[in-house]
Parts: C-alpha cells; sequence; structure tokens
C-alpha cells in the first residue's frame, strides 16, 4: 500500500482505542439522539458537496491538460455567468437554508423538552471538579446521580473561571460561567454510567476534569438520595476516631466538609459520603484505600496544579485518617 494512503489510515485506526470518550453517535438520551439526528444529515450533506466540489477540479484539470496546444486561442466561455449564480449562490443558500431551518427545529427540542420537571440540581465548576448540590441539602463531587427515564433541570455556573459541561452521550455543551447561572437538563433511557467532561479550557488540569452521571432506576435512585442526604457515620473503632480527631485537628478540616462534624468549608469537594463514589480528583484516580493514600499524600504528584497541599502527618496519623475516611459512605 502507497505510503500516502498508508500513514492516514494509521493515524485514523491510533485515534479509535478502546479508551477513547463516548460519542455524541452513542446517544442515551432524548436530547443526545436528537444532536445524532442532526449530526448525520449535515454529515452526508458536507460529504455529498466535497465530492461535487472535488469531482469538479479533477475535471476542470484534466481539461486544462487537454487543451494546453489551444490555450492561445480565446474561446467563448458557455455558462458562465449562469454557472457561477446557480452554483455558487443559489445552490449554497438552498443547502444552508434548508441546515439551518432543521437545525432550528432541533435545537427548539434540546432547549424545551427538559422543561417539565421538579429535580434540578445545582452544578458548580471549579478548578478542575465539580460540585453537584441536590435540593434537599445533599451535596457531592463529580458524579451526578439522576432517575432513569425522568428530565432533570441543571443549573451551572462556575466558582472561578469559564468551564463548560458536556455529557456527549445525554446532551450538548454548556458554559458554566463566574457569576451566571445557565440552565440545562439531563435524561438517560436505561441505567448506566455516562462519562462527561469539562469541554472548556480552563488551565492546567483541564483534561482531568472529569464528570460521571450515574442513571440509576428510580428506587434506586431514592435510596442513594436518602444515604447521601443523611450525615456522615460515627468512626467505628479507636482507630477511626483518632482518625476523624485528626482531621478536625489538621488543614484537612479548612478546605472540606463533612456532614455532622465541625468541617464546616466548601474549598474542597465535601467528604461526607466519600467512599460512595467511583472516583478520586475528578477521575483522576479509582477509589480506593491504596489511591486515597497517594492522593493525600502527593496531590501535586496526582493532580500538578491542584489547590490541595501535600499531607503533613506521619504514617500511623495519615494510616488513621485514611481509615476514618474509608468509614464515609
Amino acid at each position: 500500500m502507497p505510503v500516502r494512503i498508508c500513514v492516514p489510515v494509521l493515524l485514523l485506526l491510533a485515534s479509535c482505542s478502546a479508551g477513547d470518550p463516548p460519542s455524541i453517535l452513542e446517544p442515551a438520551g432524548p436530547a443526545a439522539e436528537r444532536v445524532e439526528r442532526l449530526w448525520w444529515p449535515m454529515l452526508w450533506i458536507s460529504v455529498a458537496v466535497f465530492v461535487v466540489v472535488a469531482g469538479m477540479l479533477v475535471f476542470a484539470i484534466l481539461r486544462s491538460r487537454k487543451g494546453t496546444q489551444t490555450s492561445l486561442i480565446r474561446t467563448e466561455v458557455r455558462w458562465g455567468d449562469p454557472f457561477i449564480a446557480i452554483a455558487g449562490v443559489f445552490i449554497p443558500a438552498l443547502i444552508l437554508g434548508g441546515v439551518y431551518i432543521f437545525s432550528l427545529s432541533e435545537m427548539r427540542g434540546l432547549a424545551s423538552d427538559g422543561a417539565d420537571t421538579d429535580l434540578s440540581i445545582e452544578v458548580i465548576g471549579h478548578d478542575w471538579w465539580w460540585e453537584v448540590r441536590y435540593p434537599d441539602g445533599t451535596v457531592t463531587a463529580n458524579e451526578i446521580h439522576i432517575p432513569v427515564g425522568e428530565p432533570v433541570r441543571l443549573e451551572l455556573t462556575s466558582a472561578d473561571v469559564i468551564h463548560s459541561f458536556w455529557v456527549p452521550q445525554l446532551q450538548v455543551k454548556t458554559d458554566q460561567i463566574p457569576g451566571r447561572v445557565n440552565e440545562s437538563w439531563l435524561q438517560a433511557d436505561s441505567p448506566g454510567r455516562y462519562r462527561g467532561q469539562c469541554a472548556e479550557f480552563c488551565g492546567l488540569q483541564h483534561t482531568n476534569m472529569v464528570v460521571y452521571v450515574v442513571a440509576d432506576a428510580p428506587d434506586d435512585f431514592e435510596a442513594w438520595l436518602a444515604n447521601e442526604s443523611s450525615d456522615a457515620a460515627e468512626p467505628v473503632g479507636n482507630v477511626a476516631e483518632r482518625g476523624r480527631d485528626l482531621f478536625m485537628e489538621s488543614s484537612c478540616a479548612g478546605c472540606h466538609a463533612i456532614r455532622g462534624t465541625e468541617a464546616s468549608a466548601e474549598v474542597g469537594p465535601d467528604l461526607t459520603h466519600l467512599m460512595s463514589r467511583e472516583t478520586l480528583g475528578a477521575g483522576v484516580l479509582p477509589m480506593g484505600p491504596k489511591e486515597l493514600i497517594d492522593f493525600v499524600t502527593d496531590p501535586q504528584g496526582t493532580k500538578p496544579g491542584m489547590s490541595m497541599p501535600p499531607s503533613e502527618l506521619t504514617d500511623d496519623e495519615l494510616s488513621a485518617v485514611i481509615t476514618y475516611l474509608q468509614e464515609l459512605r
């Protein structure tokens, strides 16, 4: 196979690895289905236009080569002005006008379909994580739980710079701007875990600002919400009790909140039910004892640039704090 063909093919295959983020062409809800319905016609229209234009260029090149011997002879141009008017003005205007009208219909649906809902969730973008607040006072981070088959309104804002909330399989991008609340909505057709991403460059760890939308069956969602709205569990055992006391006495309590305790800061994520989440650091690490130790011990090594300082606890103190944190479910 010629090199000029091999290179593009290899690049295409390399871009389709199993670790790729979810695609808008894998819709899991009504909003994403609208996006897919809009995307495919626009793709095929673009392909058709490209083929016609490329064909005309090839035809012009071949014709010019054929007529080099008579190039000095002035010939009358047939269909010159009418062709330019039809192919260069009328047909593009017809195509763009049709696409515009079709797009307006789908965009109107994206804006209005989720308006009829009783559940509203506040999502606040931070450098570089997501704060999620429910009407009953539940506060979590980097995971949004929603009931399957029901639209959920999102109130989107930012605590620092401009972010953009995007869950490709469920909804389009919506900017999060400091001092302003933008609205969007989510609805999933089936239970699952859908990956989202900040889609507006917001600094050093923009790539590692991941959010997961977890769609639960209605009963499971109510059970999750009831658990999340409760205060943190009391520590069990001397080690966990010591870990709680060390947490309250250290700089940890100056940044994080644990409901039911004296820790009420809002600089970092709420840790009340930390271990109920599946990831650490907005998707940087999976949730687990070893990963929790690594994250607390050397946060800058795990996620450079974040505002969390390294731990100054001794190994024994750190072990006690981690034991306490592991009971926050």
